[in-house]
């Protein structure tokens, strides 16, 4: 878990973007701060309406590189002039917004938020496995901690080993949210893929059908399972997601490196092979499916040869979601102790992977051109645009939402248009 700043800068829209980057970050258990002395990480949202505002958000950065171990530069000037800041010599990572999250979780596993707002749940109780209601989207926490001690993770530490509640307690609890309005349920966890394993008997298979079979009109997320835990299940996994329409097809399984080498340093459990497996198991059982996947760049005993490995690895499976991090270290683990790659290095390497990821992200959506999709819209996102969801968990805005009657919770037919490599862009039909 880390401490994070956040600062924004700019119009409504860039606010907005902060709070679904907060929002994230509290999802998965990040801590804010008041200040930037005492976080983790600093995140500048910035501006670049007028020569004066770039000359600011360069200055700030540079503040903010000087206070913090690890600053992200984000917003409008981060994606329209991003090489500004290298060359102004401020040492920060560049994203775009929707990789802020991802960023600051530096590749561990996320801890579910304790508390929430509205609908169910919303004390602080203590009890990390709360559901809440934000909107239409019901967040579950299925279990707490996971199977794993993964050498550079300090979560584990704040979690522990999992213990899963039963499967009917999970199941009344999603039961509520739907009755409190949950169009979307998430289910969350720090390796929802080891459900059960505490008990010997690995149940996120059976837990999803159940969720299924609740009355209602609705679609299940299922959030970040680690390839070993899904290995073990892959087959069961697979039928109950060709047999359940509310199941998004949709599996978020990081594999972190392409070298078994590196993934035995960093006690990673699965093997890429084992990796490998499960996206043919899913492949065989469904038409139409995302896979998401995280790499971590410069772990410490990274070799050119192993980065080439992440990289064929990533063009042979082609995920269109893939989370690039540049190993940093935390105090306490293993890996901290390890001698680090230099920072030129590791930034070189990063680029490489996300031209590769861009390519395959862009790919995917382009295939999506032309073709029509039923959507579930879930949020509101800028202006007057919603963000939308199609069964394999593909974003899809659609502009002019109001004009359409197209709000939060409704699905909707849509042609898709166009996209943004990233995302796409429907047209109501």
């Amino acid at each position: 878990m880390a401490r994070y700043h956040i600062e924004t800068y700019g119009c409504t829209a860039n606010r907005g973007e902060s709070r679904e980057i907060e929002r994230a970050l509290r999802d998965a258990g990040h801590e804010r701060v008041g200040g930037a002395e005492s976080a983790d990480v600093a995140i500048l949202n910035t501006c670049t309406v007028v020569e004066k505002t770039e000359r600011n958000m360069l200055r700030r950065a540079a503040e903010l590189g000087q206070r913090v171990p690890e600053l992200i530069v984000t917003g409008c000037m981060a994606l329209a002039q991003g090489e500004e800041f290298e060359d102004a010599g401020v040492d920060a990572r560049v994203l775009g917004w929707d990789a802020v999250p991802e960023a600051v979780r530096n590749g561990e596993c996320p801890t579910p938020a304790a508390t929430g707002t509205g609908g169910t749940g919303g004390t602080d109780n203590g009890n990390a496995t709360e559901p809440i209601l934000d909107g239409v989207i019901g967040i579950l926490p299925i279990a707490r901690g996971c199977m794993s001690d993964c050498s550079y993770c300090i979560t584990k530490r704040a979690t522990g080993r999992i213990d899963s509640p039963p499967i009917e307690e999970n199941v009344e609890k999603a039961r509520a949210l739907v009755h409190a309005g949950a169009k979307e349920l998430r289910v969350t966890g720090q390796d929802t893929g080891v459900y059960g394993w505490e008990e010997g008997e690995r149940k996120l298979h059976e837990l999803l059908d159940r969720i299924c079979a609740i009355d209602g009109d609705f679609r299940v997320r299922v959030g970040m399972a680690n390839p070993k835990g899904v290995h073990g299940i892959r087959e069961e996994l697979a039928q109950v997601f060709a047999a359940n329409e509310k199941l998004y097809d949709f599996l978020h399984a990081p594999v972190q490196s392409g070298s078994d080498e590196v993934l035995g340093a960093m006690r990673r459990q699965h093997q890429v092979e084992e990796f490998r497996e499960v996206i043919e198991t899913f492949d065989a059982y469904l038409d139409h499916w995302t896979l998401a996947t995280d790499f971590i760049v410069g772990f410490p005993t990274e070799t050119d040869a192993d980065h080439e490995r992440s990289l064929a690895l990533l063009e042979a499976t082609r995920p269109e979601k893939i989370n690039v991090t540049r190993f940093s270290k935390r105090p306490g683990t293993d890996a901290a102790d390890m001698k680090g790659l230099g920072g030129t290095l590791k930034k070189e390497r990063s680029k490489e992977l996300t031209d590769a990821k861009m390519d395959a992200v862009g790919a995917a959506h382009e295939a999506m051109v032309g073709t029509d999709r039923e959507v579930l819209a879930v949020e509101e996102g800028t202006g007057e645009s919603v963000k939308c969801y199609d069964e394999a968990y593909r974003q899809v805005i659609v502009q002019n939402a109001p004009a359409h009657g197209i709000e939060p919770g409704d699905f909707a037919d849509v042609e898709i248009t166009s996209h943004n490599t990233v995302y796409a862009f429907g047209e109501p039909v």
